[in-house]
C-alpha cells in the first residue's frame, strides 16, 4: 500500500523587519527576518546587541557558579545571616514598628537619620553574635533598630538606660518577659551544615521577595 506524500507548504510572505524598508518577501530560510543582504547589514547592530546581552548574561551566570563553588561554610553562614536580617528588617518596617531600643517611630527616625548610608534602619541582634553565636540566625533575636542604636550610641536611648538595657525593655514590651528570659536562657548549639545554611538563605530570601511583592 502506497503512502501519500504530503506536499511541503510554501513559506508565507512576511514583512521586512527593517523599519525603513518594510518590503514584503518570501523567507528562504528558517528565522529569516529581513528581505536581503542590504537590510541584513542595517539590521546587524540589533543582532549584535542581542548577542552581546546574551553573552553578558551567560558570563554573569558562569561567574556566579564559580563563586558559589568557592564559598566556604563561613561564607554560607554570612549569606544565611544576611538573608534572615534582611527579612526581619523588612518585616518590621512593613508592620510599622519603630526602633526596638529607643522606641522612636519610623517617621522620627527617618527625619533624624534618613541621610545615613544604607538608610536609617538596621536589623540588630538582641544577644550579640560574638557572645551568643548560637542565636545569630534565630529570628526572635533580630529586631528593627535605628542606625544610631545599632551602632551603640546612647543618643536616642531611653532615659537612664544603656542601648542594651533599652533593647531589652523594648523587647519585653513586644514579646513579654517570659519570651525574653527564654531567649536569654537558650544555649542550644546550632551547628548548621552547608546544605542547611543554603536552605535557610533560600527560605528567607523567598520571604523577603514575598514582602516586596506585597508592598508593590
Amino acid at each position: 500500500m502506497r503512502t501519500a506524500i504530503k506536499e511541503k507548504k510554501a513559506p508565507k510572505p512576511k514583512k521586512c523587519r527593517v523599519a525603513s524598508c518594510g518590503a514584503s518577501f518570501v523567507p528562504q530560510r528558517l528565522g529569516q527576518a529581513v528581505c536581503g543582504p542590504a537590510c541584513a547589514l542595517k539590521d546587524a547592530p540589533r543582532n549584535e546587541q542581542k548577542a552581546k546581552k546574551a553573552i553578558d548574561q551567560r558570563n554573569r551566570r558562569e561567574i556566579e557558579v564559580r563563586k558559589e563553588k568557592l564559598k566556604t561554610r563561613t561564607d554560607h553562614l554570612k549569606d544565611a545571616e544576611k538573608a534572615v536580617r534582611d527579612y526581619r528588617r523588612m518585616y518590621e518596617l512593613s508592620i510599622g514598628s519603630g526602633c526596638i531600643s529607643c522606641g522612636e517611630s519610623q517617621e522620627s527616625i527617618i527625619a533624624a537619620q534618613g541621610w545615613k548610608t544604607g538608610g536609617a534602619f538596621d536589623a540588630g541582634h538582641f544577644l550579640g553574635k560574638g557572645a551568643r553565636p548560637e542565636l545569630r540566625l534565630v529570628p526572635n533575636n533580630i529586631w528593627l533598630q535605628c542606625k544610631s542604636c545599632n551602632a551603640g550610641s546612647s543618643k536616642y536611648a531611653r532615659k537612664g538606660q544603656t542601648v542594651s538595657q533599652s533593647f531589652r525593655a523594648g523587647l519585653i514590651a513586644r514579646i513579654g518577659l517570659a519570651e525574653v528570659e527564654a531567649l536569654e536562657a537558650d544555649h542550644e548549639p546550632r551547628k548548621h551544615t552547608v546544605e542547611e545554611l543554603k536552605a535557610i538563605t533560600a527560605e528567607y530570601r523567598a520571604k523577603t521577595r514575598e514582602l516586596k511583592r506585597a508592598a508593590a
